[in-house]
């Protein structure tokens, strides 16, 4: 069961009655779905492995690119898809993204902002994310709807009330070819508190760590809370063979291309002690 309790607060409730259980989501940002240099061919392999599996799906921003509208300074003629190439841009874009994931409206619970969305909202007073989540609600139906989600919130796995809470935010600045975009996770470390998981997007990177941090339990009993750091990649691929463009002459490097798959194992060894254990392994 998915709850919404605020508009960027969602909760996955599992009442199993089960020693063991598992639970896998896939953790994905920046598809940049209507560019011609996402990878469209990746994104469906990794969408159909989600629905032959039965696996839940995150998308945390820049789920669209947006950048070829009329006022788009950042518009360019080889940057649009011909199905997008019409008068009605926005709409064609949004239309046309309902029939590539209605097959997969089942699994999507949560799908949060990235500036690429925000953008638009601040430059042409519309929402394109909020009408394709309605759309997609209104033509493939789901069980449990598609929410829309924030730039940042919280998506929290509930197993028999044992919580598994992540704190999501798409991403802020450049990223960097050196710090491939750490800084920011040791930034979330000490901004955010109570969560076991943090993953953020938009430096089109693709990696993992652990943190801790010392605790006391409810006995006054310290100990260690390993804290799981994420990092999502990109679909979009901009570097391709390094001739030119603004990805190549600003000096950025390839970026791997997929997100990641997170991993939580829910362990119940006694009436009152339960515990998840969450990994994570790049799709």
């Amino acid at each position: 069961m998915l709850l919404e309790k605020s508009r960027n607060v969602h909760v996955v409730k599992h009442d199993t009655n089960k020693r063991n259980f598992q639970e896998n989501i896939l953790m994905l940002s920046d598809l940049h779905w209507d560019n011609p240099k996402c990878d469209r061919v990746t994104l469906k392999k990794h969408l159909d492995f989600a629905k032959e599996k039965g696996y839940r799906i995150h998308i945390n921003g820049d789920f669209f690119c947006l950048m070829q509208g009329k006022y788009d300074p950042r518009k360019a003629k080889g940057s649009i898809r011909p199905e997008h190439n019409v008068n009605n841009y926005f709409d064609a874009v949004v239309e046309t993204a309902v029939d590539w994931f209605k097959p997969y409206a089942e699994l999507i619970d949560v799908i949060g902002y990235g500036n690429h969305e925000t953008n638009i909202i601040r430059r042409l007073e519309t929402d394109p994310l909020q009408r394709f989540v309605d759309l997609l609600n209104y033509t493939a139906k789901p069980e449990t709807p598609v929410y829309t989600g924030g730039y940042g919130g919280w998506y929290v796995i509930s197993i028999d009330a044992k919580a598994y809470v992540i704190r999501y935010f798409h991403g802020s600045g450049g990223g960097g070819v050196v710090t491939k975009g750490h800084i920011n996770l040791t930034r979330a470390f000490n901004m955010y508190g109570g969560f076991d998981c943090f993953t953020m997007g938009h430096v089109h990177e693709n990696t993992e760590r652990y943190d801790s941090i010392s605790c006391l339990d409810r006995k006054y009993n310290p100990h260690l809370k390993e804290v799981l750091m994420l990092i999502t990649g990109a679909y979009k691929e901009e570097y391709q063979d390094g001739y030119m463009g603004w990805h190549v002459e600003r000096g950025a490097p390839p970026k791997a291309i997929g997100g990641r798959l997170l991993t939580l194992d829910y362990y119940k060894s006694t009436k009152t002690v339960r515990t998840i254990k969450a990994t994570s392994t790049k799709l």
